[in-house]
Protein backbone atom coordinates (compact mmCIF):
# COMPACT_ATOMS: atom_id res chain seq x y z
CA UNK A 1 0.00 0.00 0.00
CA UNK A 2 1.45 3.46 -0.98
CA UNK A 3 1.83 5.85 1.66
CA UNK A 4 0.52 9.50 0.77
CA UNK A 5 2.72 12.66 2.23
CA UNK A 6 0.64 14.29 4.64
CA UNK A 7 -0.24 17.63 3.34
CA UNK A 8 1.79 20.89 3.98
CA UNK A 9 0.66 24.76 4.48
CA UNK A 10 -2.99 23.58 2.86
CA UNK A 11 -4.57 26.79 1.25
CA UNK A 12 -5.20 28.74 -1.89
CA UNK A 13 -3.06 27.76 -4.79
CA UNK A 14 -5.10 30.17 -7.04
CA UNK A 15 -8.49 32.50 -7.10
CA UNK A 16 -10.50 34.10 -10.09
CA UNK A 17 -13.45 35.84 -10.11
CA UNK A 18 -16.39 35.81 -12.65
CA UNK A 19 -19.06 38.77 -12.81
CA UNK A 20 -21.74 39.66 -15.55
CA UNK A 21 -20.86 42.07 -18.55
CA UNK A 22 -23.37 44.53 -17.19
CA UNK A 23 -24.19 46.91 -14.53
CA UNK A 24 -25.88 49.70 -13.42
CA UNK A 25 -24.77 53.33 -11.91
CA UNK A 26 -25.84 53.42 -8.25
CA UNK A 27 -25.74 57.15 -8.72
CA UNK A 28 -27.73 57.11 -11.82
CA UNK A 29 -30.09 54.26 -9.66
CA UNK A 30 -30.41 57.14 -6.87
CA UNK A 31 -31.95 59.59 -9.42
CA UNK A 32 -34.09 56.95 -11.19
CA UNK A 33 -35.68 55.79 -7.69
CA UNK A 34 -36.41 59.13 -6.46
CA UNK A 35 -34.72 58.52 -3.33
CA UNK A 36 -32.14 61.52 -1.84
CA UNK A 37 -28.40 61.84 -3.84
CA UNK A 38 -25.95 59.46 -1.87
CA UNK A 39 -28.36 57.04 -0.38
CA UNK A 40 -27.17 54.42 -2.29
CA UNK A 41 -23.42 55.62 -2.65
CA UNK A 42 -22.38 57.25 0.65
CA UNK A 43 -25.62 55.44 2.63
CA UNK A 44 -24.18 51.89 1.52
CA UNK A 45 -21.12 52.87 -0.12
CA UNK A 46 -21.77 51.28 -3.49
CA UNK A 47 -21.02 52.63 -6.88
CA UNK A 48 -22.03 50.16 -9.11
CA UNK A 49 -24.10 47.38 -9.68
CA UNK A 50 -23.90 43.80 -11.93
CA UNK A 51 -26.80 41.52 -12.53
CA UNK A 52 -28.11 39.30 -15.37
CA UNK A 53 -31.51 38.69 -17.20
CA UNK A 54 -32.84 35.53 -17.81
CA UNK A 55 -29.84 34.20 -19.79
CA UNK A 56 -27.56 33.36 -16.80
CA UNK A 57 -28.72 31.81 -13.61
CA UNK A 58 -26.46 29.53 -11.08
CA UNK A 59 -25.61 26.61 -12.81
CA UNK A 60 -24.36 29.00 -16.05
CA UNK A 61 -22.25 31.26 -13.90
CA UNK A 62 -20.79 28.45 -12.03
CA UNK A 63 -19.58 26.71 -15.03
CA UNK A 64 -18.68 29.92 -16.33
CA UNK A 65 -16.15 30.74 -13.43
CA UNK A 66 -14.59 27.19 -12.98
CA UNK A 67 -14.19 26.73 -16.79
CA UNK A 68 -12.24 29.94 -17.00
CA UNK A 69 -10.50 29.02 -13.91
CA UNK A 70 -9.13 26.04 -15.86
CA UNK A 71 -8.44 27.51 -18.95
CA UNK A 72 -6.90 30.34 -17.25
CA UNK A 73 -4.12 28.66 -14.73
CA UNK A 74 -4.19 25.33 -16.95
CA UNK A 75 -5.24 22.99 -14.63
CA UNK A 76 -6.55 19.58 -15.64
CA UNK A 77 -9.69 18.42 -14.48
CA UNK A 78 -8.16 14.64 -13.71
CA UNK A 79 -6.16 16.31 -10.96
CA UNK A 80 -9.26 17.25 -8.74
CA UNK A 81 -10.57 15.04 -6.04
CA UNK A 82 -13.22 17.32 -4.77
CA UNK A 83 -15.59 20.28 -5.98
CA UNK A 84 -17.65 22.21 -3.05
CA UNK A 85 -19.52 24.36 -4.13
CA UNK A 86 -21.64 27.20 -1.67
CA UNK A 87 -24.62 28.75 -2.98
CA UNK A 88 -27.69 30.15 -1.39
CA UNK A 89 -29.16 30.58 -5.23
CA UNK A 90 -31.27 27.82 -5.93
CA UNK A 91 -33.44 26.60 -8.78
CA UNK A 92 -33.79 22.96 -7.85
CA UNK A 93 -34.31 21.69 -4.57
CA UNK A 94 -33.07 18.25 -5.11
CA UNK A 95 -30.21 18.50 -7.73
CA UNK A 96 -26.87 19.96 -6.94
CA UNK A 97 -24.88 22.81 -8.72
CA UNK A 98 -22.06 20.54 -8.41
CA UNK A 99 -23.41 17.51 -10.03
CA UNK A 100 -24.24 20.36 -13.19
CA UNK A 101 -20.36 21.26 -12.58
CA UNK A 102 -19.55 17.51 -13.23
CA UNK A 103 -20.54 17.99 -17.28
CA UNK A 104 -17.09 20.23 -17.44
CA UNK A 105 -15.23 16.92 -16.19
CA UNK A 106 -16.62 14.48 -19.09
CA UNK A 107 -13.49 15.18 -21.18
CA UNK A 108 -11.35 14.11 -18.58
CA UNK A 109 -12.99 10.72 -17.81
CA UNK A 110 -12.97 11.73 -13.96
CA UNK A 111 -16.05 11.21 -12.40
CA UNK A 112 -14.50 10.38 -9.19
CA UNK A 113 -14.98 13.79 -7.39
CA UNK A 114 -15.77 14.26 -4.00
CA UNK A 115 -18.14 17.34 -1.92
CA UNK A 116 -21.46 18.85 -3.10
CA UNK A 117 -23.26 21.88 -2.20
CA UNK A 118 -23.51 23.83 0.58
CA UNK A 119 -26.13 26.32 1.91
CA UNK A 120 -26.70 28.78 4.52
CA UNK A 121 -27.06 32.09 3.47
CA UNK A 122 -23.97 34.26 2.79
CA UNK A 123 -21.61 31.54 4.75
CA UNK A 124 -22.11 28.37 2.19
CA UNK A 125 -18.67 29.62 0.32
CA UNK A 126 -16.54 29.45 3.60
CA UNK A 127 -18.25 25.97 4.52
CA UNK A 128 -17.25 24.98 1.35
CA UNK A 129 -13.85 25.78 1.68
CA UNK A 130 -13.06 24.03 5.19
CA UNK A 131 -14.20 21.44 3.74
CA UNK A 132 -11.85 20.92 0.82
CA UNK A 133 -8.93 22.07 3.25
CA UNK A 134 -10.21 19.68 5.81
CA UNK A 135 -10.07 16.53 3.42
CA UNK A 136 -6.94 17.38 2.31
CA UNK A 137 -5.48 17.52 5.93
CA UNK A 138 -7.44 13.86 6.78
CA UNK A 139 -6.54 10.34 5.91
CA UNK A 140 -9.38 10.13 3.47
CA UNK A 141 -6.93 12.57 1.20
CA UNK A 142 -5.83 10.73 -1.89
CA UNK A 143 -2.88 13.51 -3.04
CA UNK A 144 -5.43 15.33 -5.74
CA UNK A 145 -6.20 19.02 -5.64
CA UNK A 146 -9.59 20.48 -4.64
CA UNK A 147 -12.05 23.37 -6.26
CA UNK A 148 -14.20 25.72 -4.27
CA UNK A 149 -16.63 27.45 -5.90
CA UNK A 150 -18.76 29.93 -4.22
CA UNK A 151 -21.02 32.63 -5.51
CA UNK A 152 -24.69 33.26 -5.98
CA UNK A 153 -27.02 35.85 -7.88
CA UNK A 154 -28.09 38.47 -5.34
CA UNK A 155 -31.53 40.04 -6.40
CA UNK A 156 -34.11 41.47 -4.37
CA UNK A 157 -37.58 42.88 -4.87
CA UNK A 158 -38.36 46.31 -6.31
CA UNK A 159 -37.60 49.06 -3.24
CA UNK A 160 -35.24 49.77 -0.22
CA UNK A 161 -33.40 46.69 -0.94
CA UNK A 162 -32.57 46.39 -4.21
CA UNK A 163 -29.19 48.43 -4.70
CA UNK A 164 -27.55 46.13 -2.19
CA UNK A 165 -28.07 43.10 -4.68
CA UNK A 166 -25.05 41.69 -7.21
CA UNK A 167 -23.79 38.82 -8.90
CA UNK A 168 -20.21 37.26 -8.64
CA UNK A 169 -18.42 33.37 -8.70
CA UNK A 170 -15.45 33.00 -7.20
CA UNK A 171 -13.79 29.67 -8.59
CA UNK A 172 -10.14 28.62 -5.32
CA UNK A 173 -7.85 26.00 -6.17
CA UNK A 174 -7.08 24.29 -2.91
CA UNK A 175 -4.15 22.70 -2.56
CA UNK A 176 -0.68 21.87 -0.69
CA UNK A 177 2.37 24.18 -0.67
CA UNK A 178 -0.17 26.99 -1.03
CA UNK A 179 0.56 30.61 -1.45
CA UNK A 180 -1.45 31.39 0.66
CA UNK A 181 -1.72 29.01 3.91
CA UNK A 182 -4.68 28.35 5.92
CA UNK A 183 -3.60 28.96 9.72
CA UNK A 184 -4.94 25.70 11.27
CA UNK A 185 -6.41 26.03 13.97
CA UNK A 186 -6.70 29.62 14.42
CA UNK A 187 -10.35 29.80 13.85
CA UNK A 188 -13.55 31.05 15.87
CA UNK A 189 -16.94 30.53 15.32
CA UNK A 190 -20.44 31.78 16.20
CA UNK A 191 -23.89 30.36 15.24
CA UNK A 192 -27.35 31.54 16.48
CA UNK A 193 -31.08 30.99 15.54
CA UNK A 194 -32.35 34.27 14.01
CA UNK A 195 -34.74 35.35 11.17
CA UNK A 196 -32.47 38.24 10.13
CA UNK A 197 -32.89 37.22 6.26
CA UNK A 198 -34.33 34.22 4.69
CA UNK A 199 -36.32 33.12 2.46
CA UNK A 200 -38.92 30.88 2.39
CA UNK A 201 -40.87 31.38 -0.53
CA UNK A 202 -39.42 28.32 -2.83
CA UNK A 203 -41.57 30.41 -5.77
CA UNK A 204 -39.59 33.69 -5.49
CA UNK A 205 -35.70 34.46 -5.84
CA UNK A 206 -36.63 37.13 -3.33
CA UNK A 207 -35.33 36.96 0.46
CA UNK A 208 -37.51 38.47 3.35
CA UNK A 209 -35.05 40.55 5.01
CA UNK A 210 -35.24 42.33 8.88
CA UNK A 211 -33.26 45.01 7.41
CA UNK A 212 -32.34 46.32 11.32
CA UNK A 213 -32.03 42.94 12.25
CA UNK A 214 -29.87 41.68 9.86
CA UNK A 215 -26.85 44.79 10.73
CA UNK A 216 -27.33 43.43 14.38
CA UNK A 217 -26.86 40.19 14.01
CA UNK A 218 -23.81 40.93 11.44
CA UNK A 219 -21.64 42.98 14.38
CA UNK A 220 -22.97 40.54 16.84
CA UNK A 221 -21.43 37.51 14.91
CA UNK A 222 -18.43 40.08 14.35
CA UNK A 223 -17.85 40.33 18.26
CA UNK A 224 -18.16 36.54 18.93
CA UNK A 225 -16.45 35.19 16.36
CA UNK A 226 -13.47 37.62 16.47
CA UNK A 227 -13.36 37.18 20.37
CA UNK A 228 -13.01 33.53 19.50
CA UNK A 229 -10.13 34.05 16.93
CA UNK A 230 -8.48 36.54 19.23
CA UNK A 231 -8.41 33.37 22.34
CA UNK A 232 -7.25 30.90 19.92
CA UNK A 233 -4.72 32.85 18.62
CA UNK A 234 -3.30 33.46 22.11
CA UNK A 235 -3.69 29.46 22.82
CA UNK A 236 -2.03 28.13 19.15
CA UNK A 237 -0.75 31.35 17.38
CA UNK A 238 1.99 32.17 19.69
CA UNK A 239 0.77 35.33 20.67
CA UNK A 240 1.50 35.71 24.76
CA UNK A 241 -1.53 37.34 25.64
CA UNK A 242 -3.30 40.67 24.67
CA UNK A 243 -3.72 39.71 21.04
CA UNK A 244 -5.61 42.39 19.06
CA UNK A 245 -6.08 43.79 15.42
CA UNK A 246 -2.17 44.28 15.96
CA UNK A 247 -1.63 40.71 15.52
CA UNK A 248 -3.69 41.14 12.10
CA UNK A 249 -1.91 42.20 8.91
CA UNK A 250 -5.22 42.01 6.55
CA UNK A 251 -8.74 42.10 7.47
CA UNK A 252 -11.16 40.66 5.04
CA UNK A 253 -14.84 40.97 5.57
CA UNK A 254 -18.20 39.63 4.02
CA UNK A 255 -19.71 42.98 2.06
CA UNK A 256 -23.24 43.35 1.75
CA UNK A 257 -22.54 46.09 1.37
CA UNK A 258 -19.20 48.38 1.73
CA UNK A 259 -20.32 50.54 4.51
CA UNK A 260 -21.06 47.44 6.77
CA UNK A 261 -17.79 46.69 6.34
CA UNK A 262 -16.54 50.00 7.83
CA UNK A 263 -18.88 49.00 10.43
CA UNK A 264 -17.70 45.87 10.90
CA UNK A 265 -14.06 47.18 11.45
CA UNK A 266 -14.96 49.71 13.79
CA UNK A 267 -16.58 46.81 15.96
CA UNK A 268 -13.25 45.11 15.77
CA UNK A 269 -11.97 48.45 17.79
CA UNK A 270 -14.34 48.60 20.21
CA UNK A 271 -13.98 44.50 20.71
CA UNK A 272 -10.27 45.19 21.22
CA UNK A 273 -11.06 48.35 23.67
CA UNK A 274 -13.43 45.90 25.93
CA UNK A 275 -10.32 43.57 26.09
CA UNK A 276 -8.29 46.69 27.53
CA UNK A 277 -9.91 49.56 27.81
CA UNK A 278 -7.35 51.42 29.95
CA UNK A 279 -5.10 51.07 26.95
CA UNK A 280 -3.15 54.81 25.55
CA UNK A 281 -4.91 53.91 22.10
CA UNK A 282 -8.43 54.31 23.67
CA UNK A 283 -7.85 57.48 25.61
CA UNK A 284 -10.50 58.80 23.31
CA UNK A 285 -13.33 56.90 24.15
CA UNK A 286 -13.21 56.36 27.62
CA UNK A 287 -16.88 57.42 27.99
CA UNK A 288 -17.82 54.14 26.66
CA UNK A 289 -16.51 51.96 29.55
CA UNK A 290 -19.84 51.65 31.18
CA UNK A 291 -21.68 51.06 28.00
CA UNK A 292 -23.22 47.23 28.44
CA UNK A 293 -22.57 45.52 24.99
CA UNK A 294 -25.73 44.79 24.66
CA UNK A 295 -26.99 48.53 24.90
CA UNK A 296 -23.35 49.05 22.35
CA UNK A 297 -25.85 47.54 19.46
CA UNK A 298 -28.14 50.08 19.18
CA UNK A 299 -25.84 53.37 20.31
CA UNK A 300 -24.87 55.41 16.83
CA UNK A 301 -22.42 57.88 19.13
CA UNK A 302 -20.47 54.70 19.76
CA UNK A 303 -20.14 53.22 16.20
CA UNK A 304 -19.14 57.01 14.88
CA UNK A 305 -17.02 57.12 17.47
CA UNK A 306 -15.07 53.63 16.38
CA UNK A 307 -15.28 54.75 12.86
CA UNK A 308 -13.35 57.26 13.46
CA UNK A 309 -10.96 55.75 15.82
CA UNK A 310 -10.33 53.30 13.58
CA UNK A 311 -9.83 55.19 9.80
CA UNK A 312 -6.35 54.22 9.47
CA UNK A 313 -6.70 50.68 10.30
CA UNK A 314 -9.11 50.80 7.96
CA UNK A 315 -7.36 52.39 5.33
CA UNK A 316 -4.35 50.04 5.57
CA UNK A 317 -5.85 46.43 6.39
CA UNK A 318 -9.38 46.37 5.08
CA UNK A 319 -9.71 49.09 2.34
CA UNK A 320 -7.63 47.60 -0.51
CA UNK A 321 -10.02 44.59 -0.44
CA UNK A 322 -13.14 46.58 -1.22
CA UNK A 323 -12.72 47.09 -5.19
CA UNK A 324 -14.84 44.33 -6.16
CA UNK A 325 -17.84 44.72 -3.42
CA UNK A 326 -17.91 48.18 -3.84
CA UNK A 327 -17.89 48.02 -8.33
CA UNK A 328 -19.87 44.64 -8.26
CA UNK A 329 -22.43 44.77 -4.65
CA UNK A 330 -23.33 41.80 -3.00
CA UNK A 331 -21.93 38.19 -4.15
CA UNK A 332 -23.92 36.50 -0.74
CA UNK A 333 -21.38 33.13 -0.96
CA UNK A 334 -18.58 34.56 -2.91
CA UNK A 335 -18.43 37.75 -1.25
CA UNK A 336 -15.56 37.75 1.14
CA UNK A 337 -13.60 35.69 -1.08
CA UNK A 338 -14.23 38.37 -3.88
CA UNK A 339 -12.63 40.79 -0.94
CA UNK A 340 -9.33 38.38 -1.04
CA UNK A 341 -8.98 38.83 -4.63
CA UNK A 342 -9.10 42.08 -4.58
CA UNK A 343 -7.13 42.49 -1.62
CA UNK A 344 -4.33 40.12 -4.02
CA UNK A 345 -5.16 42.65 -6.84
CA UNK A 346 -4.68 46.27 -5.24
CA UNK A 347 -1.93 45.32 -2.72
CA UNK A 348 1.77 43.87 -3.98
CA UNK A 349 3.11 40.68 -2.85
CA UNK A 350 6.42 42.71 -1.49
CA UNK A 351 3.74 44.04 1.27
CA UNK A 352 1.55 40.97 1.63
CA UNK A 353 4.61 38.46 2.46
CA UNK A 354 4.72 36.76 5.21
CA UNK A 355 1.79 38.32 6.43
CA UNK A 356 -1.39 37.03 8.57
CA UNK A 357 -4.73 37.83 6.43
CA UNK A 358 -7.86 37.54 8.31
CA UNK A 359 -11.22 36.69 7.03
CA UNK A 360 -14.42 37.35 8.19
CA UNK A 361 -17.79 35.34 7.02
CA UNK A 362 -20.81 35.97 7.83
CA UNK A 363 -24.14 34.15 6.86
CA UNK A 364 -27.69 35.13 8.01
CA UNK A 365 -29.83 33.34 10.17
CA UNK A 366 -26.89 33.44 11.25
CA UNK A 367 -23.31 31.16 10.95
CA UNK A 368 -20.28 33.18 11.09
CA UNK A 369 -16.82 32.58 11.18
CA UNK A 370 -13.23 34.40 10.96
CA UNK A 371 -10.20 32.64 10.48
CA UNK A 372 -6.99 32.97 8.54
CA UNK A 373 -3.96 32.74 5.87
CA UNK A 374 -0.06 33.62 5.95
CA UNK A 375 1.25 34.48 2.46
CA UNK A 376 4.33 32.28 2.17
CA UNK A 377 5.01 32.42 -1.38
CA UNK A 378 4.30 34.43 -4.38
CA UNK A 379 0.79 35.66 -5.13
CA UNK A 380 1.73 38.07 -8.42
CA UNK A 381 1.26 35.32 -10.84
CA UNK A 382 -2.06 35.21 -9.25
CA UNK A 383 -2.78 39.27 -9.08
CA UNK A 384 -2.03 39.19 -13.04
CA UNK A 385 -4.34 36.19 -14.01
CA UNK A 386 -7.23 37.74 -11.89
CA UNK A 387 -6.96 41.07 -13.80
CA UNK A 388 -9.82 42.37 -11.76
CA UNK A 389 -9.21 46.55 -12.48
CA UNK A 390 -8.80 45.62 -15.97
CA UNK A 391 -11.90 43.18 -16.09
CA UNK A 392 -14.47 45.66 -14.21
CA UNK A 393 -13.20 48.75 -16.63
CA UNK A 394 -14.54 46.18 -19.62
CA UNK A 395 -18.15 45.89 -18.38
CA UNK A 396 -20.92 47.69 -20.03
CA UNK A 397 -23.17 50.17 -17.74
CA UNK A 398 -26.98 49.95 -18.98
CA UNK A 399 -29.67 52.60 -17.59
CA UNK A 400 -31.58 51.98 -14.14
CA UNK A 401 -34.80 51.41 -16.76
CA UNK A 402 -33.19 48.26 -18.68
CA UNK A 403 -32.01 47.23 -15.33
CA UNK A 404 -35.39 46.96 -14.12
CA UNK A 405 -36.72 45.70 -16.85
CA UNK A 406 -34.09 42.54 -16.63
CA UNK A 407 -35.62 42.42 -13.04
CA UNK A 408 -38.91 42.22 -14.09
CA UNK A 409 -37.90 39.70 -16.38
CA UNK A 410 -35.97 37.47 -14.19
CA UNK A 411 -39.37 38.07 -11.38
CA UNK A 412 -41.85 36.56 -14.47
CA UNK A 413 -39.66 33.98 -15.58
CA UNK A 414 -38.60 32.66 -12.69
CA UNK A 415 -39.07 28.45 -12.80
CA UNK A 416 -40.26 28.35 -16.18
CA UNK A 417 -41.44 25.83 -17.57
CA UNK A 418 -41.09 25.04 -21.65
CA UNK A 419 -38.73 28.52 -21.44
CA UNK A 420 -36.20 30.06 -23.84
CA UNK A 421 -34.69 33.07 -22.57
CA UNK A 422 -34.82 35.72 -24.32
CA UNK A 423 -31.47 38.27 -23.31
CA UNK A 424 -28.94 39.41 -26.38
CA UNK A 425 -26.19 36.84 -25.55
CA UNK A 426 -24.12 39.08 -27.73
CA UNK A 427 -23.81 41.21 -24.82
CA UNK A 428 -22.58 38.62 -22.61
CA UNK A 429 -18.71 38.01 -22.04
CA UNK A 430 -16.29 35.60 -24.72
CA UNK A 431 -16.70 32.62 -22.71
CA UNK A 432 -19.77 33.05 -20.92
CA UNK A 433 -21.90 30.27 -20.28
CA UNK A 434 -25.57 30.98 -20.67
CA UNK A 435 -28.72 29.14 -20.59
CA UNK A 436 -30.48 28.09 -24.43
CA UNK A 437 -33.92 26.33 -22.74
CA UNK A 438 -35.97 25.12 -20.51
CA UNK A 439 -37.74 22.05 -21.62
CA UNK A 440 -41.37 20.21 -20.21
CA UNK A 441 -39.10 18.55 -17.42
CA UNK A 442 -37.78 21.98 -15.91
CA UNK A 443 -34.24 20.27 -17.53
CA UNK A 444 -31.90 23.09 -18.58
CA UNK A 445 -29.65 23.21 -21.60
CA UNK A 446 -26.60 25.52 -22.18
CA UNK A 447 -24.08 26.97 -24.42
CA UNK A 448 -21.27 28.93 -24.27
CA UNK A 449 -20.19 32.22 -25.93
CA UNK A 450 -17.02 32.14 -28.21
CA UNK A 451 -13.73 32.83 -26.48
CA UNK A 452 -12.85 35.66 -29.22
Amino acid sequence: MTAITRAENIGVRAIDVYFPSRYVDQAELEQYDGVSAGKYTIGLGQSKMAFCDDREDISSVCMTAVQGFMEKFNVSYSDIGRLEVGTETIIDKSKATKTVLMRLFEESGNFSVEGIDTTNACYGGTSALFNACQWMDSAAWDGRLALVVAGDIAVYASGNARPSGGCGVTCILIGPDAPLALEFPLRGTFMEHIYDFYKPNLSSEFPVVDGPLSVTSYVRAVDHAYSAYLDKLEKFGGVAGGASLKDIDYLVFHSPYTKQVVKGLARIAYNDFMRAPEAEAFAEVQQFKEVSREESYGNKVLEKAFINLNKADFAAKTEPSLLAARSIGNMYTGSVFFGLASLLSEVPFAQLEGKRVAMFSYGSGCAASMYSFRVRADTTAIAATIRLSERLDMRTKVSPAEFEKAMELREKTHNAQEYEPTGNVDELFPGTYYLQKIDSMWRRAYGRTPLN
